[in-house]
């Protein structure tokens, strides 16, 4: 039926799928490789221990049914590869029934880790892929035709991303509304790039005209993506550019990327096909009355749940990424509705001598995404989401965000675990574990550029104050 589908849609009802693919294909390599020292059966935050006390209805999961490291590790690999088989096209091969049933599984697979993660897997971008996966189940793939309704509920998606960053700003703190957030985010952002440096070091008009471009895609671009073609198409593109300029500045795992791969479901397939020179494409086969059945009840479920968000959006009260529901349907998003104006670094040393003194010689351990080394430059990680440096720029705000896990994370080191060691770029401690671990705070800035030239130093670090005195562990 015509009014069901958009043939036209095609090839963005692809880019869409394939790029969503890709995304988990990360989110699942990214479980797989650091479950155990974070929610392990040994881990910081044992997934046994959550489960004995958290209701069934609060945290949905698979591994209610059974729990052990290896059948998470089981589920995330499957994850995994289910997500490449996608990303190769081979959902396209199997009849619609199948290829929904496959997405779904990811979906599940998916929302089982995410209600077992806890404090690791409170990012924003987890309800956004899972919300993202969710719709995705209701697209069909290449026998049916793409649905309207489920490429007009993606736009929503993208809308209550972008438009409640936005509003979050204005309701924030101050330096949104006279333009000089961006005086200090680059430098106070969670884990810097590798042009961060030279974000920061833009002129301060720059810096305003950037703050007020933000303002602009945030909370008056999304509306265009309601808008009939041109017009829609133009709305998305500038919610992708503006996305990337966000790729290139930092790190903010999948949150960008997944939000360009969403934006495609506002872009006339038609023109982005004519436009790399490939072949039109036909209406398709018949959808069948059972898809539309299907994509009518997901579409009415989204309407229903979408009146908690929108409340929140109305609200002065506004809150940022959150949940209402167990299932992470339907989510409100939201980031930096304040901006720190200063960096505070949480430094973890260790040393072997077992007697503390003034010669006591500590060594720095080395964190793969979160600054440290002062001459180390800054790298590019995201899509991949560092769980642990991500947690360690909250335990520099604040050490009531780091009370869960830090404890435990200093006693591993101590125990030279090696789940947790892979966990970093260096551990200075290769032959056995240290005898003491401490961790101290230190205020980082961004050199200037004489300051880089001179030393070949990104960041320069003034000692705070203590943050852990040394730790030992306790011995018979």
């Amino acid at each position: 039926m015509e009014w069901f589908t958009a043939s036209g849609s095609w090839l963005s009802r692809l880019v869409v799928q394939r790029g969503l693919a890709a995304l988990y294909l990360v989110a699942f390599a990214s479980a797989a490789l650091q479950f155990r020292a974070l929610i392990g059966e040994r881990g910081m935050l044992p997934v046994p221990r959550y489960l004995a006390y958290v209701p069934a209805k609060r945290a949905p999961t698979l591994f209610r049914l059974h729990y052990s490291d290896r059948f998470f590790a089981l589920c995330a690999w499957s994850g995994a590869l289910l997500s490449a088989g996608i990303l190769a096209g081979a959902a396209d091969a199997v009849p619609p029934a199948a290829a929904m049933a496959w997405w779904a599984v990811l979906w599940g697979l998916y929302l089982s880790i995410v209600n077992v993660g806890q404090t690791w897997y409170g990012f924003g971008w987890e309800s956004l892929l899972l919300e993202a996966g969710f719709l995705a189940v209701f697209l069909g793939n290449a026998r049916t035709g793409p649905p309207v309704l489920v490429l007009f509920l993606m736009r929503w998606l993208v809308f209550r991303v972008e438009f409640g960053a936005g509003l979050i700003k204005m309701r924030g703190d101050p330096c949104w509304r006279d333009l000089t957030c961006l005086y200090y985010h680059h430098e106070t952002q969670p884990m810097p790039g590798p042009l961060s440096w030279f974000f920061h070091r833009l002129p301060r008009p720059l810096h305003r005209v950037e703050t007020a471009a933000n303002h602009i895609a945030q909370l008056v671009v999304p509306f265009g993506l309601f808008a009939p073609q041109p017009v829609a198409s133009v709305a998305a593109g500038l919610v992708i550019v503006t996305q990337l300029w966000l790729v290139a500045s930092g790190n903010f795992a999948w949150l960008n990327w997944l939000t360009v791969v969403l934006a495609f479901s506002a872009v006339d397939g038609d023109a982005m096909a004519e436009l790399f020179g490939l072949p039109a494409h036909g209406p398709g086969p018949a959808t069948p009355l059972w898809f539309m059945a299907l994509v009518l009840s997901a579409t009415a479920l989204v309407a229903v749940l979408s009146w908690w968000p929108v409340r929140n959006l109305l609200s002065r009260g506004q809150r940022m990424n959150m949940s209402f529901n167990a299932f992470h349907l339907v989510n409100t998003y939201g980031a930096f509705g304040s901006i720190n104006r200063s960096r505070y670094e949480v430094v973890v040393e260790g040393t072997e001598d077992r007697t503390l003194g003034p010669g006591t010689v500590w060594k720095e351990y080395g964190f793969k995404g979160k600054p440290g080394d002062v001459r180390r430059t800054p790298r590019q990680y995201a899509p991949w989401h560092l769980r642990l440096d991500w947690l360690m720029w909250f335990a520099g705000i604040s050490p009531a965000y780091a009370r869960d896990w830090f404890g435990p994370f200093v006693e591993r080191l101590l125990l030279g675990d090696r789940d947790t060691l892979r966990l970093l770029r260096h551990n200075p401690f290769p032959d056995a574990p240290p005898a003491h671990v401490r961790a101290r705070l230190y205020l980082y800035r961004f050199t200037t550029w004489q300051e880089l030239r001179a030393t070949g130093a990104w960041w320069h670090r003034t000692l705070v104050r203590e943050y852990l005195p040394p730790a030992a562990l306790r011995r018979p």
